[in-house]
């Protein structure tokens, strides 16, 4: 099932309501934030400015949905990571409400500049390639929750990373894995894993000397490898946000297969996107 958006370009089911709840919801962090120079744990930046960065973040997408052309590095992590710091270098604001606002105001002219596309539109060219509208859609919510999750925490308060989000994730996470592949940690591999989300959907990996295959659905033959994730567990790893051996020691996942001790290397292979 999709969502219709009033033109003809459809979104999976729950999406949009899932990137303007979420993006309110960030707001409201915000919005309870006496000190926006407070540090995001494990981050260089302040709350002001990884909400600063999410403001940009969420207008960028709005525009690559629109259709307008908006260069953002080259796709590498270096690249990204110096965007990401000329881009707060310009724009200066970090006060609660202003960038509050934004957000919101950016992730509905998003869903309103999807509105207005039909499907046989081009695809935005993103800072991680050329993405459909659905899936720059899971993009966004995806980036939105990395560092939603970053603002609960320094701001101790609960976060909104869930099961039903994290499906709505997994267009994106599937379809950038192979381009964010770490090819010191892939070459020479050849590995086949079967990842499976406990209560959700289950993909191939199969790896040959530093090439990435995905298969949705089941692998195509007989893994080396299955590993079994709680769905928040498996975005926070592959955000970078949580520690894979923590999330093991929490029986968050489980692994067996002819090669199990492919397991606690899987996470390395891929740089966070």
């Amino acid at each position: 099932m999709t969502d219709r958006q009033d033109g003809a370009w459809p979104l999976p089911d729950g999406l949009g309501q899932a990137i303007r709840g979420t993006a309110e919801e960030i707001a409201t962090l915000m919005r309870s934030a006496s000190d926006t120079a407070l540090a995001v744990p494990g981050s260089e930046w302040t709350v002001g400015e990884a909400a600063a960065h999410l403001a940009l973040a969420n207008e960028l997408m709005a525009d690559l949905a629109a259709g307008r052309e908006r260069p953002y590095g080259d796709g590498t992590p270096q690249s990204l990571a110096e965007a990401n710091a000329e881009s707060l270098t310009v724009f200066t604001e970090r006060r609660a409400e202003p960038l509050a606002t934004m957000i919101t105001e950016q992730a509905e002219a998003f869903l309103d500049a999807l509105s207005r596309f039909a499907a046989d539109d081009p695809a935005p060219a993103t800072p991680l390639g050329l993405m459909d509208r659905p899936v720059l859609a899971s993009y966004l919510l995806t980036h939105m929750l990395g560092h939603g999750y970053d603002l609960a925490r320094a701001l101790k308060r609960p976060h909104m990373v869930d099961r039903s989000r994290v499906k709505l994730c997994m267009p994106f996470m599937l379809s950038v894995m192979p381009r964010v592949a770490a090819p010191a940690a892939t070459a020479g591999l050849t590995a086949h894993y079967r990842i499976r989300l406990r209560g959700g959907e289950a993909f191939g990996v199969s790896l040959t000397d530093g090439a990435v295959q995905i298969t949705p659905g089941a692998s195509p033959q007989r893994p080396d490898c299955t590993i079994l994730l709680d769905p928040v567990a498996f975005l926070l790893i592959a955000l970078g946000r949580l520690n894979p051996w923590r999330a093991i020691a929490q029986g968050q996942i489980l692994s067996w297969g002819p090669r199990p001790w492919l397991a606690p290397r899987f996470p390395t292979l891929f740089t966070a996107p």
